[in-house]
């Protein structure tokens, strides 16, 4: 009997995978699978013979969505769906989940269509504290920056950061930057094949002056896996929830998701809700899968799951 086959989806900049998930294939060899990687846009690849394939290190897909979008849709099996990344690589879908009920962080959309000047998007921004910049569709953390309010110099920096992400024709975010951050960092809750699997903590990334542009590399993560709360799980079991409800407006029909992380962070004494959702990552997101073996092995069985039965 020949293995079934898996590909890796990866990117140029990670032939090999992102090292969190360079043990993945011997996990997945493990189980009776034969594993492959290969660059999603690379034209030598014949995704007819791919078997399964499984997205993972696509780090550049921001540079040209509608391309990786085809190519997803030209694969014959692909996790997770072609249509559920299409609307995942845009942050407008947080204006969707808002609108389902879900608390998410306050956010002020800069849109290249308004043709602002740089006395209205001066006008727009935060008129004390810090407040992030960053644009609609990115991945890795590309294009982010923090900026404080009251200082001219970091204003002024922040004007050129939306100008220069709105003349190439991206949304901009400003989101304020919440102090509880800085305190408690953020909090990522991981599901396979809709069933909860694990949670991890990660360090504040986002300095006083921190910036990341466009062709910057991966903001690498500081992370470890923590126990599994009841609060935050049932903060996820909402979110869960209403993801799916939105799946089934956008398709007209639910969809189990091989894998999907959601990012959020811990209101305070002085928030309007007990959490705020600052992301869902069905694409290309960190599943910190060399933070603990469990979380290696978890994944090596829902993809198992998906392929064998």
């Amino acid at each position: 009997m020949v293995d079934p086959v898996v590909t890796l989806a990866t990117s140029a900049q990670f032939p090999h995978l992102d090292q969190d998930e360079q043990l993945l294939p011997d996990a997945l060899r493990e189980r009776g699978i034969e594993p492959k990687i290969a660059v999603w846009d690379d034209p030598t690849v014949n995704w007819e013979d791919a078997g399964t394939v499984v997205v993972r290190s696509v780090r550049d897909y921001a540079n040209d969505v509608n391309k990786f979008i085809a190519w997803a849709n030209s694969v014959p099996r692909i996790f997770n769906s072609p249509q559920t990344m299409a609307w995942n690589t845009d942050k407008h879908y947080l204006q969707e989940l808002e609108k389902l009920g879900l608390p998410t962080i306050p956010t002020i959309w800069l849109e290249p269509d308004q043709v602002l000047s740089k006395q209205q998007i001066h006008s727009r921004f935060p008129a004390s504290g810090d407040f992030v910049v960053k644009p609609a569709i990115s991945s890795g953390g590309r294009g982010t920056g923090r900026y404080t309010a009251t200082d001219a110099k970091s204003r002024g920096e922040a004007i050129e950061h939306a100008v220069y992400e709105l003349s190439q024709g991206n949304t901009v975010m400003v989101q304020r930057y919440l102090d509880v951050i800085d305190r408690q960092g953020e909090t990522s809750l991981i599901y396979y094949n809709g069933l909860a699997a694990y949670q991890v903590e990660k360090e504040p990334m986002l300095h006083p002056r921190f910036r990341s542009v466009k062709d910057s590399p991966v903001i690498e993560e500081v992370a470890h896996s923590a126990n599994i709360s009841e609060e935050t799980w049932r903060w996820g079991e909402r979110i869960r929830t209403t993801l799916h409800d939105y799946i089934k407006q956008k398709a007209g029909r639910d969809e189990l998701l091989l894998f999907n992380r959601v990012d959020l962070v811990r209101g305070d004494a002085e928030s309007d809700s007990e959490f705020y959702v600052m992301e869902v990552s069905l694409i290309d997101g960190s599943l910190y899968l060399g933070k603990d073996e469990s979380h290696l092995t978890r994944f090596a069985d829902a993809i198992q799951t998906r392929v064998l039965y």
